[in-house]
């Protein structure tokens, strides 16, 4: 099965050594820094390892934030910056400028979950830590507020995605299906207006990838509003809601073709390659020859010029973005523990200073090889 979710690459790190010569005077501090480092090592490892889960990358996160805490806040509680908020620069790059197998319940909550907490994150990020930033972030940048907000709604709309398939596997009511996919449609273009002001050579494939979604989520609503209005009576306006299906269903084809066609950061994805995608394609097909067949034999309506207007709002199902917080600072931190650097030993000539850092490497992502397409289903 090809992949459904664009993702821009993976941030890579320079490494941090965390060694602080002629500040750390005691055994406190250096194990406080001998335990940040190989924390920092690990999360950087579970990046990139296919057997990860969700409570390990939370455990290994949550430990070294835990640790990197004194580094922050001061540890006596009080709203004052830690005396060691500035002593460590961190390097990354730019995630712009510089075939999935079928899932289970208890899979597709870990992914629901892990989107919305990922959101969260961000979230969290753009309103707690970025404006505390030295530096304001430049435009184009991962830390710019567009592409924070980008990202928040994407983790929104993909999780929202897990509710539909959720939904159409358990034969939920067409109402309901359509307004989920009409709210979700509305999340990609809400992301793609985000990014609209960004430079095209650095976002034109990712907004590709959310206009292929909006269009695709569309199609979603109008087919299933059709079902809706089918089981109202009102053929005619069901054959013109299918219709609209139909057009936008051939817009998501098309954008597939110059999604897979533009350059830009992060792998390719195929949506149009998934079962998922191909089986809206039959669905909006069939129902509209359901549609025209009765309304030749039994309704004889006449079919509206204008496509109905999709005014859904879903009752339930809609995704917010899960408040986050750091953990609590370790326990590690102790007021002997921070009086354990000296700040006033710090290296000031020149011939003292570390030397710069590498140029950050991109992280090598695992290769998923592509399985056999038995369809996106929730069992």
């Amino acid at each position: 099965m090809t992949h459904w979710f664009h993702r821009n690459p993976l941030k890579a790190t320079a490494p941090v050594s965390f060694n602080y010569y002629g500040v750390i005077t005691g055994p406190p501090a250096s194990k406080i820094c001998n335990d940040l480092r190989s924390s920092r090592a690990r999360l950087l490892e579970l990046f990139t390892d296919l057997s990860c889960n969700p409570e390990m990358m939370k455990n290994a996160a949550d430990l070294y934030f835990s640790l990197l805490q004194g580094f922050i806040n001061s540890s006596d509680e009080s709203t004052q910056e830690s005396k060691l908020r500035y002593i460590q620069n961190f390097k990354w790059t730019d995630t712009l400028q510089g075939q999935v197998p079928s899932i289970t319940e208890d899979e597709a909550k870990d992914v629901h979950r892990s989107l919305k907490i990922a959101a969260g994150i961000f979230k969290h990020l753009k309103e707690s830590h970025i404006p505390k930033l030295i530096t304001p972030a430049e435009k184009g940048r991962d830390l710019e507020a567009r592409l924070i907000d980008a990202y928040v709604i994407q983790c929104q709309a993909e999780a929202q995605e897990v509710t539909i398939a959720r939904a159409i596997e358990l034969k939920h009511a067409p109402g309901l299906i359509a307004a989920l996919a009409y709210e979700t449609a509305n999340f990609y273009q809400k992301a793609d207006h985000t990014l609209s002001s960004l430079e095209p050579a650095y976002s034109a494939k990712w907004r590709k990838y959310l206009h292929l979604k909006m269009c695709f989520y569309t199609a979603y609503a109008y087919c299933y509003h059709g079902q809706t209005l089918l089981a109202s009576d009102k053929c005619g306006e069901a054959i013109r809601s299918l219709q609209e299906a139909e057009k936008f269903y051939a817009k998501a084809e098309a954008l597939c073709k110059e999604y897979g066609e533009t350059k830009g950061p992060g792998p390719t994805v195929k949506p149009s390659g998934h079962l998922f995608f191909r089986k809206l394609g039959n669905l909006v097909k069939n129902t509209l020859e359901k549609c025209q067949r009765e309304n030749g034999f039994i309704y004889f309506q006449k079919i509206p010029a204008e496509a109905p207007q999709l005014e859904l709002k879903a009752n339930y199902g809609l995704v917010e973005p899960v408040p986050f917080e750091f953990p609590p600072a370790s326990t590690q931190w102790t007021p002997e523990t921070l009086a354990a650097f000296d700040l006033t030993k710090r290296p000031k000539d020149d011939s003292a200073k570390p030397k710069p850092e590498e140029d950050v490497k991109p992280v090598k992502e695992p290769d998923i090889k592509p399985q056999k397409d038995t369809g996106c289903y929730l069992s």
